[in-house]
C-alpha cells in the first residue's frame, strides 16, 4: 500500500515554500559569467542629460552612477537610497540639503571622483553650456545655489520647499560626469563614456552590440557579480522572443506582450521566470478644448462614462500592455487613489449601464446629435495603441457616436499634437519615477504638453500646492482634489488603463527586481547568474 507524505514532511516543503529556511548557497550571490540582454533601439547619443530613452539606459547605465539612486530592490520604485551621496541630512525649514560624498570613488581612468564632479554634473544639468541641452533643468526649477565646500561635501540650496526633491535627485539620467572633461569639453559625453560605474566600457558595434567588463576597481566593494554584459540590438519584437526563447539572450529590460510571455512561458517551463508590475506608463485621450462640441465639459464627461475600464481591462490585458483601471498615480504606489475613492468618479464607477445612460443625456443636454461623427487620431504604433484605439471607438459608439479612426505615422504624431491638429486624440505619458511632481506637470496651463490646451488655474494652484507641502497626507488630499477636477469636473483628458509591465527571463538570472519604470535599475551591480 502506497503510504502518504508524513506530516513531519508536509511541514518541512510548507516551510520551504514560506521561505523561512536559511538560502541554501546556490541562492547567494555567485561571481562570474555574462549577461546578455536584447535592447530594442540603440542609444541616439550617450548623454543621458539630453536623452529620454530606453534604447540608452539600458545598455549604458552601468558605467555610471548617480547621487542617490532608487532602490534597487523596492518594487514601487520610489524609495531613494545613497548611491555616490554616503548620507545626507535636510534642514529643518526644508531649505539646505548637505550631502556627505563617499571616499575612495574612482573614475575609469584612474582619477579621483569628487563634490566637484558632482557640482560641475548638476552645473551642466541646471545650466547648460551654450549648445548643449538638457531636458531636466525644469525639473530643477527650486533650486537656487550649489556648492563644493570640500570634496566630500555637496550642498544643495532651494527658493521654496519640494517634498519631491530627493525622488527627483534620484533621477536615473543624471549621471555624474568628470568636471574637467566638462569644462574642456561640454560635448564630449555625447560621443564619449567616462564614469564612475560597476562597469567599463569595451565596445558599441552600431546596429550589432554594446559590451561593458567588471569594473575591479568599484567603490562598492563585492560588486559587480558579473564579469560582464552584452547588450543586443534588435528591433523586431517577434526576434527578440526569439532570442530568448532559444537562450541565446537571458532578459529584455523593456518588456513584452501577453502573448509573447505565453510564448516563452510554453516554450521553456522552469527555465524562465516571469517579473511583472504596473507601468508608470498610461494612454490618455487630449480633447481640443478650442474646437466645439469638445469646448464642453458636458461632452468630455460624456466620452469618459462611456468607458467600460473594468471589462476593458479583463479583455485588452491579454493582448496588449495594459491592465489596471487607475487614477493618476500607479497603482499599488504610495498616492495612488484607493479604488473605493477612484469608483466614485466619472467613468469609474460599476454600473455602466447608468454610466452610459448619463453620458447621453449629457450629449443630448450639449445638443450633440445621435449620430455625431468625429475622427479619434491614434499614434500608428501596434501596442498597446491600436487594441486600445479599438476599444475606445467601440466604448463610444455605445452612446451613439460615429468615430473614425486615423493612425498617424509616428514621426509626425508628436508635431500633429503640437500644432493641434485634431480633435480628438491618443496622448500618453511615461515617467522614470512614480512621482506627482514628475507625472503631472503636463496638465498645468501653461505646459507645452498640455495639447488639449485646457486652461485652468485651479488645476495649477493645486499642482503648486501639493508640491510644496512637506506633510504626505496633505498632498494626497490636494492630489484626491487635482485628479477630481482633472477626470470628472472639468474632465480635461480621458484616462484608459494603467500599462502593464511584463518582463520574462531566464530563471538563472537574480538579483534583478521590476518596478513601474522600464528606466530604473539599469546599473546591473546587483545582478548575478546561478550557473
Amino acid at each position: 500500500m502506497r503510504r502518504g507524505p508524513t506530516l513531519s514532511l508536509i511541514l518541512l516543503l510548507a516551510v520551504l515554500v514560506a521561505g523561512v529556511l536559511p538560502l541554501a548557497a546556490q541562492d547567494k550571490p555567485r561571481s562570474g559569467g555574462e549577461l546578455v540582454f536584447v535592447v530594442p533601439s540603440e542609444p541616439p547619443s550617450y548623454d543621458a542629460h539630453q536623452e529620454e530613452t530606453f534604447g540608452l539606459i539600458h545598455p549604458t547605465a552601468p558605467h555610471y552612477n548617480t547621487l542617490l539612486r532608487v532602490d534597487p530592490t523596492d518594487k514601487t520604485g520610489t524609495k531613494p537610497v545613497g548611491d555616490l551621496a554616503e548620507s545626507w541630512t535636510i534642514s529643518k525649514d526644508q531649505l539646505t540639503y548637505t550631502f556627505k560624498i563617499r571616499k575612495g570613488v574612482k573614475f575609469h581612468d584612474g582619477s579621483d571622483m569628487t563634490s566637484k564632479d558632482i557640482k560641475a554634473t548638476y552645473d551642466k544639468i541646471l545650466k547648460p553650456p551654450a549648445g548643449v541641452k538638457s531636458l531636466r533643468k525644469e525639473a530643477y526649477e527650486a533650486i537656487a545655489s550649489i556648492d563644493a565646500p570640500d570634496p566630500t561635501t555637496f550642498v544643495m540650496k532651494l527658493k521654496y520647499p519640494e517634498s519631491s526633491m530627493l525622488l527627483n535627485l534620484a533621477s536615473p539620467w543624471n549621471w555624474i560626469y568628470k568636471a574637467d572633461i566638462i569644462a574642456k569639453d561640454p560635448h564630449y559625453y555625447e560621443t564619449h563614456i567616462m564614469g564612475t560605474g560597476p562597469f567599463k566600457f569595451v565596445e558599441h558595434v552600431k546596429g550589432s552590440h554594446w559590451v561593458g567588463k567588471k569594473n575591479p576597481d568599484y567603490w562598492d566593494k563585492g560588486k559587480p557579480y558579473l564579469d560582464g554584459y552584452r547588450a543586443i540590438f534588435i528591433s523586431s519584437s517577434a526576434a527578440q522572443v526569439a532570442a530568448v526563447r532559444g537562450e541565446r539572450a537571458m532578459i529584455q529590460f523593456r518588456s513584452f506582450s501577453p502573448p509573447e510571455r505565453d510564448q516563452l512561458v510554453a516554450a521553456l517551463g522552469n527555465k524562465i521566470t516571469v517579473q511583472e508590475s504596473p507601468w508608470d506608463c498610461l494612454n490618455f485621450v487630449a480633447l481640443h478644448h478650442e474646437k466645439k462640441p469638445f469646448d464642453d465639459k458636458r461632452v468630455r464627461r460624456a466620452l469618459s462614462l462611456a468607458l467600460d475600464r473594468y471589462e476593458g481591462s479583463k479583455a485588452l490585458s491579454k493582448i496588449t500592455l495594459v491592465k489596471d483601471v487607475a487614477g493618476i498615480q500607479v497603482p499599488g504606489t504610495p498616492f495612488a487613489t484607493p479604488p473605493a475613492e477612484l469608483e466614485k468618479l466619472a467613468g469609474y464607477g460599476r454600473d455602466i449601464a447608468k454610466n452610459r445612460a448619463e453620458a447621453r443625456r449629457l450629449l443630448k443636454e450639449a445638443g450633440v446629435p445621435d449620430g455625431f461623427a468625429f475622427t479619434f487620431k491614434n499614434r500608428g504604433i501596434p501596442h498597446p495603441y491600436e487594441p486600445l484605439g479599438i476599444w475606445l471607438i467601440d466604448q463610444w459608439r455605445q452612446i451613439g457616436l460615429n468615430v473614425k479612426m486615423e493612425m498617424i505615422e509616428a514621426s509626425a504624431y508628436h508635431p500633429m499634437l503640437k500644432r493641434g491638429d485634431f480633435e480628438v486624440a491618443m496622448d500618453f505619458q511615461c515617467g522614470f519615477i512614480v512621482e506627482p511632481d514628475l507625472d503631472l506637470p503636463r496638465f498645468l496651463s501653461t505646459s507645452d504638453a498640455n495639447y488639449g490646451r485646457h486652461k485652468d488655474t485651479v488645476i495649477d494652484d493645486l499642482m503648486h500646492q501639493q508640491g510644496r507641502s512637506t506633510d504626505m497626507e496633505q498632498r494626497k488630499k490636494l492630489l484626491r482634489q487635482f485628479e477630481k477636477r482633472l477626470l470628472d469636473d472639468e474632465a480635461h483628458v480621458i484616462y484608459t488603463l494603467q500599462w502593464h509591465r511584463i518582463v520574462p527571463h531566464l530563471a538563472k538570472v537574480h538579483g534583478w527586481t521590476i518596478t513601474p519604470s522600464h528606466y530604473l535599475n539599469d546599473q546591473l551591480d546587483t545582478v548575478w547568474l546561478s550557473e
